[in-house]
């Protein structure tokens, strides 16, 4: 079955996935897009899953500015989205703890909760991502 190119790349850009990854993924499902992404999002979460018991040694401090920001930063766009999306969570409703923020429902999809939020993110990057702390101000 020959793949088309776009599509490949589409996906790529979806999912994270390598190019082979991405065309496998579509060969595998006989073209269908919805069924290749389920795919690499599973393969990234498995992928996620054989590191849970890393450390998560590194770590971030990101803030959320609404307007006219003008930031430098060397974080992939997906983890900055993800930063920016926690940060817009925190700051719509104060949480007692990490729990509680995790089970809240995801403001911009009420289908979601933000738990599910950091699990796609987790697919796509294959990394462990772990929310340790936060802090809402307000006045």
């Amino acid at each position: 079955m020959t793949i088309d190119i776009e599509k490949i790349k589409k996906l790529r850009e979806e999912t994270g996935a390598g190019v082979m990854d991405a065309k496998k993924a579509l060969e595998e499902t006989g073209g269908d897009y919805a069924k290749s992404v389920k795919i690499l999002m599973e393969k990234g979460l498995a992928k996620a899953e054989k590191r849970a018991d890393r450390a998560a040694g590194q770590g971030l401090v990101f803030c959320y500015i609404h307007s006219g920001a003008k930031v430098g930063s060397l974080l992939t766009e997906e983890f900055q989205k993800l930063g920016k999306e926690i940060a817009m969570q925190v700051a719509t409703e104060e949480y007692a703890s990490t729990d509680d923020l995790l089970d809240a429902e995801y403001v911009r999809d009420a289908g979601m909760k933000v738990k599910d939020l950091l699990a796609e993110t987790v697919a796509k990057l294959g990394e462990k991502i772990e929310i340790r702390a936060f802090t809402r101000y307000s006045i």
